[in-house]
């Protein structure tokens, strides 16, 4: 597989969000995540890009044989065939001011070789020798990658029409995995949201993703990991069934978009740190280990070490920042997620809420409950989603029809699972709770944490819908969005080029907003969500909490001490930045020196 043309790429937002994204930036040579997790959203997209690109259509419906992995293998099949046909519609393109040709080297970042080429041929004269130098350059024009994710935790087991639980290749995640195994991609799938047994013993089912007889992987596993010791045990894991990790996708645990899986304390700079001291060994002992495996299974081993990327996303939000992750740790790429929802020729943002993230507000962006997997969701209060969840409990009538099921696993009051977001499972909840709670303070509570989930299945696709002129099922075209809290820093509307020139620092799109540096606003989240957790632990602190507690404390003040040592390199040439980064620095430090635990000793 080609190594990356760009040193950024666009993460899976939602459901609907990027599900089409490859075909609106791959030809542009920028790598990209789906969802296909949502099977029903994905064939109504396959039709969509059919109709509108002369493909032939031919649906599977639900029911039928395995559906769900058919349908999302057609539709990776379909996103491949329209992202080389684009491909080569832009190679094809003379090298002209304007051309979509010219377009992508000049999108590629600053001082790479394919652009020190592209400028080179531009400054020659039309001629015999020119036209060779074209051909030559037009053979640089590759595709960014389309890669596809499935959050691990959504595995559910189906069933059949008859009622009867279905085997465990039907479920959730993998038939997802299996509609990429079967693809002719030849790309990464990103498994996220943790460990899931069946799931990894399911992948070296897959020819593709053992080396082949040359020691090649037609396809990749990522992995979306949040510290060191994640990648360890999830990479060794994996390393014991023959399968190589080619990628450890570092994200913020809370200063990103979507669901936020806090660590202990732990912040993105130590953990890069940790990652740029023992990424060598640690890919070292994986590739000892796979290749140990395969030659006992009688396989194919991999002929080298096969390359092993370490990239890092969430709350990046300058060139600077992005320079930073990539000379000061090493990291091999980064992650631009949430700002790209403002360029409406990357993602799927229906013109209703893309006017509300313009016009947003800090307060408007939030930490919710509403995510029924039971874990933190970043929300947006000016949705509509989230206005039709406010106005369903004005009326009496809490929660949502439920038909796609695929959060569903609560069976509290039944025997089959249903969902905590559904109009089925609130309505039972909250007659418990009124018939069992005498003090209205606690009930109120209770009641809040009942209602506070929100539909994600309908309202994180319908977006996309929206947007391509789609009506969503049922008529439920409320939308939910889950940006993360660096959104609020971006509010024009801008094109592709104009972004993507604002990662590369050749235009800045926050000239003059006053934000605070990545590594302040999520230690700022972090010292937030500590003081939350000391709140709900006070009244009951048992041993366990004490020290998880104690341990995040001591994370919290070692990663402030780690900022203070690397203050000089992120600000080389920024004096006054550096100066405003040690007084904020400061500041949260002191805030966190002040939060004691029941009967603590001040921190020294």
């Amino acid at each position: 597989m080609r190594a990356p043309v760009h040193t950024f790429h666009i993460p899976v937002m939602g459901l609907g969000y990027t599900i089409d994204t490859p075909l609106k930036v791959a030809h542009m040579g920028i790598s990209s995540v789906v969802s296909i997790i949502e099977d029903e959203l994905v064939e109504r997209m396959r039709a969509y890009h059919a109709e509108r690109n002369g493909e032939a259509y031919a649906p599977i419906p639900k029911p039928s044989p395995d559906h769900r992995a058919r349908r999302i293998t057609a539709y990776l099949d379909l996103l491949q065939r329209l992202v080389e046909r684009n491909t080569q519609r832009v190679r094809a393109t003379p090298f002209a001011p304007g051309s979509e040709s010219a377009l992508y080297f000049e999108l590629l970042p600053p001082g790479s070789p394919a652009q020190e080429h592209y400028r080179a041929v531009m400054a020659m004269a039309p001629g015999a020798e020119r036209e060779a130098a074209e051909k030559a350059l037009r053979a640089h024009i590759t595709p960014g990658a389309i890669d596809v994710n499935i959050m691990a935790k959504i595995d559910p087991t189906n069933y059949g029409t008859d009622g009867v639980s279905l085997p465990d290749e039907f479920c959730d995640a993998m038939a997802a995995f299996r509609g990429f195994a079967n693809s002719t991609l030849r790309s990464g799938i990103v498994l996220s949201a943790g460990y899931n047994p069946r799931l990894y013993n399911y992948i070296p089912q897959f020819a593709d993703f053992l080396p082949d007889a040359a020691g090649r992987l037609r396809k990749q596993v990522i992995l979306k990991v949040s510290d060191l010791r994640s990648a360890q045990v999830q990479g060794r894991l994996l390393a014991k069934k023959g399968v190589w990790v080619s990628e450890f996708r570092i994200e913020s645990g809370l200063n990103c978009g979507g669901h936020a899986f806090a660590t202990d304390g732990l912040l993105m700079g130590p953990i890069l740190q940790d990652f740029a001291e023992h990424r060598s060994a640690l890919a070292q002992e994986l590739f000892t280990t796979c290749n140990e495996v395969l030659a006992g299974l009688g396989k194919p081993v991999f002929r080298e070490q096969p390359p092993q990327r370490i990239t890092a996303q969430g709350g990046i939000g300058t060139a600077a920042e992005d320079r930073f992750l990539l000379e000061h740790y090493g990291v091999d790429g980064t992650g631009w997620g949430s700002p790209f929802l403002l360029v409406p020729e990357a993602t799927n943002v229906d013109e209703a809420t893309l006017q509300q993230l313009t016009h947003a507000r800090p307060e408007d962006f939030f930490l919710s409950n509403a995510s029924p997997l039971g874990v933190p969701f970043h929300n947006f209060r000016p949705s509509s989603s989230e206005q039709q969840r406010q106005a369903r409990i004005a009326k009496g009538r809490p929660g949502s029809p439920c038909y796609k099921e695929f959060l569903s696993s609560n069976t509290e009051f039944t025997e089959r699972p249903i969902c905590t977001a559904s109009r089925q499972y609130q309505h039972l909840k909250l007659q418990q709770l009124r018939a069992t709670l005498t003090d209205p303070i606690a009930l109120a509570r209770e009641e809040a944490a009942v209602t506070d989930k929100d539909c994600l299945c309908e309202g994180l696709g319908a977006g996309a819908l929206l947007k391509s002129g789609l009506s969503p099922a049922h008529k439920l075209g409320a939308v939910a969005i889950c940006p993360g809290p660096n959104t609020t820093y971006f509010s024009k509307v801008v094109s592709l080029r104009t972004m993507v020139d604002h990662i590369y620092g050749r235009t800045d799109l926050l000239a003059g907003v006053e934000r605070p540096h990545m590594f302040i606003k999520e230690l700022g989240l972090y010292v937030d969500h500590y003081k939350r957790e000391l709140e709900r632990c006070a009244n009951e602190m048992n041993a366990k909490q004490r020290r998880r507690l104690t341990t995040f404390r001591d994370n919290l003040l070692e990663g402030i001490r780690h900022y203070a040592d690397v203050v000089q390199s992120a600000f080389a040439d920024a004096a006054a930045d550096a100066e405003r980064f040690r007084a904020s620095l400061e500041q949260q430090a002191e805030e966190v020196r002040a939060l004691l635990l029941p009967d603590a000793q001040p921190v020294a």
